[in-house]
């Protein structure tokens, strides 16, 4: 035979690298990490690979494109040379671990993946604000007619899930819902929204304004109310409520508390979100003194009216 045909029983660096398919600085990393053993150099002072120098990197490349990170490969290996050196059997449990750990990570990333496309999916289908929202409140609004919601519904929707999770945005769905599909009320709430607006800072807080929009604010808000469950939609709430339970039963977690206490917690939020208190803590809103207090007047008619309503 040839010469140039017989195989050697070393090569260089880049050799190896071509045959593995990888590059002299990757192998050289192994090198440095410890992944794969220092070969003898030759003559010249450069690094000489065998066969089982060639065997090693090709069964690190072939982990390494499976997604197996560079460490546990390390460590795997330095597993089963130990298991084979206390027993003749090695039955190689530490790569064994590796991919078990592996395709649990791959399980998991699978899982975030469909995640992903489902919203995305929602996203065209209802549009990508609307999207945005989780399939629990766009469920709620899906049949209201097309342009029916504005930019700042939705904008409010989202905020309210991320604050009290996908129940709270679902129950104030109700109050968009009615308004898109009573225009008096879209038309009185607007004018409302103006006035509470025309109190900034050039306004004082007891000036006689501030107590007259508070006043039509509490007469908006009851009237808004009126119409919720003239309609039905208050009755769609405890439905709503029944369903995000069934869903999602309750845990010794999500009892007590002065979250709780405040109406705030009740297992509704999404798991791993912030608090309800610290989320409104972190939201800026840039309210006047004035509106501010607009708004402490309304809230005070309406305890008001509760408490004329249970007879106290």
């Amino acid at each position: 035979m040839h010469s140039s045909f017989m195989p050697r029983r070393q090569v260089k660096i880049g050799d190896a690298a071509a045959f593995v398919g990888s590059t002299p600085r990757a192998i050289r990393h192994y090198h440095e990490i410890g992944l794969l053993p220092e070969p003898e150099r030759g003559g010249d002072g450069r690094r000489r690979y065998g066969y089982e120098d060639m065997i090693r990197l090709l069964w690190i490349r072939r982990m390494a494109d499976a997604g197996i990170a560079l460490d546990d490969i390390r460590d795997a290996f330095t597993e089963d040379a130990a298991s084979a050196g206390a027993d003749s059997g090695g039955d190689g449990e530490g790569i064994a671990g590796v991919l078990e750990r592996l395709e649990e990570t791959l399980a998991a990333q699978e899982a975030e993946l469909r995640r992903q496309r489902t919203v995305v999916r929602r996203m065209r289908a209802e549009g990508s604000r609307m999207g945005l929202l989780s399939g629990f409140v766009t469920e709620r609004l899906k049949n209201l007619p097309e342009g029916s919601l504005r930019q700042a519904d939705l904008d409010s929707l989202l905020v309210t899930e991320r604050i009290l999770g996908p129940l709270g945005a679902a129950l104030q769905a109700a109050r968009f819902v009615a308004l898109a599909t009573h225009p008096a009320l879209r038309e009185e709430s607007d004018r409302i929204d103006d006035a509470e607006e025309a109190l900034d800072d050039s306004v004082a807080v007891d000036d006689p304004r501030v107590a007259r929009v508070a006043a039509e604010r509490h007469a908006f808000e009851s009237a808004l109310q009126a119409v919720i469950e003239e309609s039905g939609l208050d009755e769609d709430d405890d439905g709503l409520c029944d369903a995000w339970d069934a869903l999602h039963p309750a845990t010794a977690d999500d009892s007590g508390g002065d979250e709780d206490a405040a109406g705030l917690g009740s297992g509704r939020r999404e798991a791993g979100s912030m608090s309800a208190v610290d989320a409104i803590g972190k939201m800026p809103y840039d309210f006047s003194p004035a509106r501010l207090r607009c708004m402490e007047l309304a809230e005070e008619l309406s305890a008001r009216d509760a408490l004329k309503r249970s007879g106290r």
